[in-house]
């Protein structure tokens, strides 16, 4: 090869590596403009577990759900309620963190018809997140420390943050939603009862 084949070798091996280097960062992170309303809680102190449960009772079309550990009976009966009313209820849960009969929220869930998958690609699918009516007018993601649980309201440090009315972000959150929905696996039922 030339000196100058070479040369152009080169250039378009660098130009390979640059173009991967800005696919990778153009994927780092996402920004948006400030918009919408935000509330937050903290637990124990505040009653997180009421301005979670209000937000799933506020959806109209659909609620897309993360959840890390779920034992919270009220949150699931919750989430069936909106189901029964016509909202599109999905659950993404950890594998590991669900598959424990004690105290388990999930077999209620999958009793009432509401669609649950468990993700395994990960070591922990960490997420806690519920993702309202995307579409909008009417969006709202929530997302923090808080898990699913009675320990989450009563005994630990925990946050909620509720962003409403941001669609943008809603569709950014419900599009990583449905990435992990792709790679988890249906559950049809639970191998002990609700």
């Amino acid at each position: 090869m030339t000196a100058a084949g070479r040369g152009r070798s080169s250039v378009r091996l660098v130009a390979c590596v640059l173009l991967a280097i800005g696919l990778q960062a153009s994927h780092a992170s996402q920004r948006f403009a400030a918009e919408g309303e935000i509330e937050l809680a903290f637990s124990p102190r505040d009653d997180a577990e009421k301005v979670l449960i209000g937000l799933v009772q506020d959806a109209r079309k659909s609620l897309l759900v993360h959840a890390y550990a779920f034992t919270s009976r009220s949150i699931a009966d919750a989430m069936v309620a909106a189901h029964h009313r016509g909202v599109k209820v999905e659950v993404l849960a950890d594998a590991q963190m669900n598959r424990r009969e004690k105290g388990n929220a999930i077999g209620r869930l999958l009793a009432a018809g509401v669609p649950v998958a468990f993700e395994t690609a990960y070591s922990a699918a960490h997420n806690k997140v519920l993702i309202v009516d995307a579409e909008g007018p009417d969006c709202a993601v929530l997302t923090g420390s808080y898990n699913f649980t009675w320990s989450a309201r009563n005994r630990n440090a925990e946050n909620i943050l509720i962003v409403r009315e941001h669609c943008p972000l809603a569709r950014a959150y419900r599009d990583n939603w449905r990435r992990h929905r792709a790679d988890a696996t249906p559950i049809r039922a639970l191998p002990w009862k609700p």
